[in-house]
């Protein structure tokens, strides 16, 4: 069962890359006083954790493919990992490469976008988004992007959100399981670590660094803020 929402809940971060953490969720984990332990995907093993102890799994982003397992070995065990903590119906949230690990553990498919998202656009909640925990968005719709991939929606699931871009935005199975294509925990300062690390991958899409980071100057703020709303609503009903 889920642990009681006056405790401190266990939560365990799946980390792909170093600078992609949780973020805007961070400080909200902090005062709930719950306990947040960083895996790193591809150094941890995952034989070493049960994938149905932590009362919140979170999934985050990185700069691979979810289908990209003869590149990277890990992704067999993840899939695994995933696919069992959500058959158990276990909280679960995913970001960005964490939707997509989701939903391919769900039995979706999970490809090549038609367009690189990246940067800050606006999302369209669906009539269940808006009675979702990201109805904040629905008075505020811009959202950070940063992805190349995309995926077909997982049997069962209900759709929360679009953009102009990307179909799937966001979807959630019931009360504990939730997933983002886009980047509800990143928009403030530390996404110039971000533009930093990427500076090859923005070039090839065409993209302008500084362009970047003046409408992270401009929109960060505004996403930084509704990070806490939209993931303390999620928690809240865990109930």
């Amino acid at each position: 069962m889920f642990a009681p929402m006056n405790k401190p809940l266990d939560v365990v971060a799946l980390r792909h890359m170093p600078f992609e953490d949780a973020g805007a969720f961070a400080p909200v984990f902090a005062q709930r006083g719950d306990r947040v332990r960083y895996f790193d995907v591809g150094i941890d093993e995952f034989d070493a954790l049960d994938p149905l102890s932590p009362d919140l799994l979170v999934v985050l982003g990185g700069a691979i493919s979810a289908y990209q397992e003869d590149q990277y070995p890990f992704l067999i065990a993840e899939n695994d990992f995933i696919a069992r903590r959500i058959a158990a119906d276990r909280p679960t949230l995913g970001i960005c490469l964490g939707s997509q690990l989701m939903a391919k553990a769900m039995g979706a498919r999970v490809y090549r976008n038609a367009k690189k998202e990246i940067g800050f656009a606006p999302i369209s909640l669906t009539d269940s988004g808006r009675t979702s925990c990201l109805a904040p968005y629905g008075t505020d719709p811009i959202a950070t992007h940063w992805h190349g991939d995309t995926f077909d929606l997982p049997e069962g699931v209900s759709l929360l959100a679009s953009s102009a871009l990307c179909a799937n935005q966001a979807f959630s199975r019931g009360p504990h399981v939730i997933a983002f294509q886009f980047h509800p925990e990143a928009g403030g300062p530390r996404l110039e670590s971000w533009v930093d690390s990427q500076k090859t991958e923005l070039a090839r899409a065409g993209l302008d660094e500084n362009r970047l980071r003046d409408d992270a100057k401009t929109h960060g703020p505004n996403v930084v803020a509704k990070a806490a709303p939209v993931l303390t609503a999620w928690l809240n009903q865990l109930r």
